[in-house]
């Protein structure tokens, strides 16, 4: 097809409510104006202090991807699997069949709340059975673009911007996942998958232009299916940081209650009985204590949640030096 612009669907401002044990979420998918966006199920930004956060709960026939904005968040599973993502860093989760896990936060350097982005994201039906499982992607693995003027730079989670590739596919549901800043007057242009659905979304600033139409912080802008570009220029004088996410629709009905998604009621009904009596993907439910749902401390960061900043320094330094060589043997 001729390249094309997308046209805007509409913009929904993501309110600020209680969720969890006392988290503050902006939610922008998932609400009243937007139940769901194919094959998006619920989009959050979300900040959380101390025990305020998200204590154990299940999840079936889905997924999670979180993203760190500010602090950290500390998650563990009935599975064993413990962890912390901080800034930069993204998580994602299958659900699958079943698992039951807890988020809590871990303050910013200056004692302020953590702040993410996280998404649920339907799994084919061919998949709703799949083990639970988690994949980490770190800051410094992330590809990213910036332009000779330094006013625009790309972080390619997932996908290609500027002619620079994402290193992993980590969702079994194919997304691609940009997070773009721009300093004022920078344009950008971002080519996407025609059949696919996309959002933009603004984790801070105000004043970016697209089409003539202004978006600011906390505004989620959703496109029509009638293009294979998203374009924009930064008009503010302060930086803009926003995301684009992009997903494969997925032919199929959704039933959802709460953290269970299916293509059913009646398979509703038996993932519910299943968690009650912890069978078929729920067994380890009765018998899994928690760590970390009253609040996480420095010692489950340094010890049990293998989180130390030092240690996550080392590991940072290593990666980058192994990726110097590989360029320099690549350019031999």
């Amino acid at each position: 097809m001729a390249n094309k612009v997308r046209s805007i669907e509409k913009v929904i401002e993501g309110i600020e409510q209680d969720e969890g044990a006392g988290a503050r979420v902006r939610r922008s998918i998932g609400n009243m104006e937007r139940r769901n966006f194919n094959p998006f199920l619920m989009f959050d930004h979300f900040k959380a202090k101390g025990a305020a956060g998200f204590p154990e709960h299940p999840h079936y026939g889905m997924e999670t991807i979180t993203y760190c904005v500010n602090g950290g968040i500390a998650h563990e599973d009935f599975t064993g699997k413990k962890g912390i993502i901080y800034p930069g860093d993204l998580q994602f989760m299958t659900a699958g069949k079943g698992i039951v896990h807890s988020e809590m936060p871990i303050d910013g350097p200056n004692g302020e709340p953590a702040e993410l982005l996280q998404m649920w994201v339907d799994l084919p039906a061919k998949l709703k059975e799949s083990p639970p499982r988690y994949r980490d992607l770190r800051e410094w693995e992330i590809p990213r673009y910036e332009s000779d003027d330094g006013k625009l730079l790309v972080k390619v989670v997932s996908g290609k911007s500027y002619g620079v590739e994402s290193l992993h596919n980590l969702a079994y549901t194919p997304v691609h996942y940009y997070h773009f800043i721009l300093k004022k007057g920078a344009k950008f242009s971002q080519e996407v998958i025609p059949e696919w659905n996309y959002f933009l979304y603004v984790i801070k600033g105000k004043g970016l232009d697209l089409n003539g139409t202004k978006v600011h912080q906390y505004e989620n802008v959703f496109f029509n299916r009638d293009g294979n570009y998203i374009e924009g220029e930064q008009t503010d004088d302060d930086t803009v940081e926003f995301i684009i996410v992009g997903g494969e629709m997925l032919d199929q009905t959704v039933v959802q209650h709460g953290p269970f998604v299916a293509c059913s009621r009646d398979k509703i009904m038996e993932v519910f009985q299943n968690y009650q009596y912890a069978q078929n993907g729920f067994e380890n439910r009765k018998s899994w204590k928690t760590l970390i749902s009253n609040g996480v401390t420095q010692d489950m960061v340094d010890n049990q949640l293998g989180g130390n900043l030092q240690e996550r320094e080392k590991t940072r330094k290593e990666f980058l030096a192994n990726q110097a060589n590989k360029n320099v043997n690549d350019e031999l």
